[in-house]
């Protein structure tokens, strides 16, 4: 299935039946009277959040979505049927823009949420409804509303607890394959992953749901490489996992490109809590691992983890660093119990 997260569709909801101007007309009823049936309301249009969803393809072959629109009123003072309401199914993490793709209409984070995207117009008034002691017989009814026909965007950001950060090629896609059970694509050849990846991994009888996103390089904020695209991914995350090569010459400046890409995207993402691991130390004798890990702590200014995806050395430990920081991030989110008066 190919990764979608961003989609325009055109949503119109249906308009609302004409009223029926009718009068009742029967063997043996001498004043029948008006009888004229209320137009039946237009279909509305909603947006609802579903499992088994992480992508937005379906809405790359339909764009249009129409809801019927009511029936006109009959005589006899029968109503017009209403029109059926559609739904968008879309995954949990969907944000929904106006056209200005700025302001957020909806933010779909759990399943079962739903919203309310245009409403059905209302049935008009049958000539039932404009009887009165002067006008017992009225010729007039009301038509129905106009539906509501507008353009929106759908943005999904996956759900994740953590994300996975780093130039390309520094074993982001490895470290997501060791830790669990997602299968992204590997190769000795920069911007492998061209889609973000979700994995459930387990860590001391816990689990965290972790993404990993394309790589990114000098300029991605201005459309280099991939460009920064993909970011937004990463948004609701609570740690992020800043993955540099150890194999590098350039440690420093590899860290700095990834910081400075973040604040050109969003100064609250680069404020994230983050957790800074040195990779590849397989590939590193002692001596040399000493020297990168001093050059990473000087450039970044705290404690760098050291891990390998290839022999997973390291890697429990940076897995538990994370569910800290996931951890603190889930109480200072979680309500706190209002206490009653105290009673004796």
């Amino acid at each position: 299935m190919k990764f979608l997260d961003l989609a325009r569709v055109t949503i119109r909801s249906g308009s609302g039946g004409g009223g029926a101007v009718s009068f009742r007309r029967e063997k043996y009823i001498e004043y029948g009277g008006p009888d004229g049936g209320d137009g039946g309301k237009g279909g509305d249009v909603w947006a609802e959040a579903v499992e088994g969803l992480n992508t937005l393809i379906d809405f790359r072959y339909q764009q249009h979505f129409f809801a019927k629109n009511g029936q006109h009123g009959m005589g006899a003072q029968r109503t017009g049927r209403g029109g059926e309401d559609i739904v968008l199914k879309v995954p949990v993490g969907t944000e929904i823009l106006e056209e200005d793709e700025e302001t957020v209409i909806a933010d779909l984070t759990e399943v079962g949420q739903r919203v309310l995207l245009a409403k059905g117009g209302n049935g008009g008034w049958g000539n039932l409804h404009f009887k009165s002691a002067t006008n017992q017989a009225p010729r007039r009814a009301n038509p129905g509303q106009e539906g509501v026909e507008r353009e929106i965007w759908l943005r999904l950001k996956l759900i994740a607890d953590a994300g996975l950060l780093g130039l390309p090629n520094a074993g982001k896609s490895t470290f997501l394959s060791v830790v669990s059970n997602a299968r992204p694509k590997i190769a000795d050849y920069p911007f492998t992953t061209l889609h973000p990846n979700l994995g459930v991994v387990g860590i001391d009888g816990r689990e965290i749901v972790m993404a990993d996103i394309p790589g990114l390089i000098e300029g991605a904020s201005e459309g280099r490489g991939l460009g920064d695209t993909f970011l937004g991914h990463i948004e609701r995350c609570a740690v992020l996992l800043h993955l540099v090569d150890g194999t590098s010459e350039t440690l420093a400046e590899d860290y700095r490109t990834i910081l400075g890409e973040l604040e050109a995207y969003s100064p609250e993402l680069s404020m994230k809590p983050r957790v800074t691991a040195l990779n590849k130390i397989d590939a590193l004798d002692p001596e040399t691992l000493a020297a990168q890990r001093a050059v990473l702590e000087e450039a970044s200014g705290g404690d760098v983890l050291l891990c390998s995806g290839v022999s997973r050395e390291g890697v429990d430990e940076v897995l538990r660093a994370l569910w800290r920081q996931i951890a603190a991030a889930r109480r200072a989110e979680a309500p706190k119990e209002e206490t009653g008066p105290w009673q004796p």
